[in-house]
């Protein structure tokens, strides 16, 4: 089954207001004629209203970087899926490693945000992925595994998860760090993750669901990484932060 790719820029806590509106334009301009690929970005909270009116009419989706899992409430500093629904988010990233290591979010948590996220039909993004010191004690299917049924457990209870549902495997290890998993390393996990879907769901499923990569991903790398069976797009840190090297991400396929 051909899976569309899927090349998605995570801007993490950057760019103000000007160089965001600037760069989706910039990017806008330069994908005008690729009908191929799918192309998301995910700014800032601040930045959600002037993106989705710089993105207009071009295929750019829009998605935000997280969110809580009730619909309202007394959750000070949270944003839930309905706010940004309103705004024109059509996809969440959910479970990036930082969110899981930096402010404690559990996978039992995230399970509660994906579920939250389908029933408001916005696309989760999972982000599962495993730390230098567990792939050195060969623990990284077991990690993955883990992470997989924690994060989905509404889903894997009910055994139906949303074709649209995309996962993204993010070694810990790879990124910002300028290291990346190898092309045999990467498809090795995502090889995997495919085969857990098919176990757990069907096989249908397995093949209909887009598993992206996510680590280190420049245009250097991009093509020899989606060359691989099971690798059906990028989640990019640092460089989709320039248009030129965005650009060239969401056009691999020229290269």
């Amino acid at each position: 089954m051909e899976r569309k790719p899927l090349i998605a820029g995570n801007w993490k806590m950057n760019l103000d207001l000007d160089e965001a509106v600037s760069l989706v334009n910039a990017i806008a301009d330069s994908i005008s004629d690729l009908p191929e690929v799918d192309v998301l970005v995910a700014p800032p909270f601040t930045a959600l209203t002037a993106v989705k009116q710089a993105i207009g009419n071009s295929k750019i989706l829009l998605g935000a970087q997280n969110m809580h899992w009730e619909m309202s409430g007394a959750f000070t500093g949270e944003i839930s899926g309905r706010m940004l629904q309103e705004i024109g988010c059509t996809h969440i990233i959910l479970g990036h490693s930082e969110r899981r290591m930096l402010f404690g979010e559990t996978s039992e948590g995230i399970d509660l945000k994906v579920k939250s996220a389908v029933a408001l039909g916005i696309v989760p993004i999972l982000c599962i992925g495993e730390t230098l010191e567990q792939r050195e004690a060969g623990q990284t299917f077991e990690v993955i595994e883990d992470q997989l049924v924690a994060s989905l457990k509404n889903f894997k209870a009910e055994r139906d998860m949303p074709p649209s549902t995309v996962l993204a495997y993010e070694p810990v290890w790879a990124i910002g760090t300028g290291l990346t998993a190898t092309p045999e390393q990467a498809q090795e996990v995502h090889y995997f993750i495919r085969k857990w879907i098919e176990n757990n769901f069907d096989s249908k499923l397995a093949q209909q669901i887009r598993i992206l990569y996510g680590g280190s991903v420049k245009p250097d790398n991009v093509k020899e990484l989606m060359s691989e069976a099971d690798i059906d797009g990028a989640l990019v840190g640092g460089a989709s932060l320039k248009s030129d090297s965005f650009v060239r991400l969401i056009r691999f396929q020229e290269m």
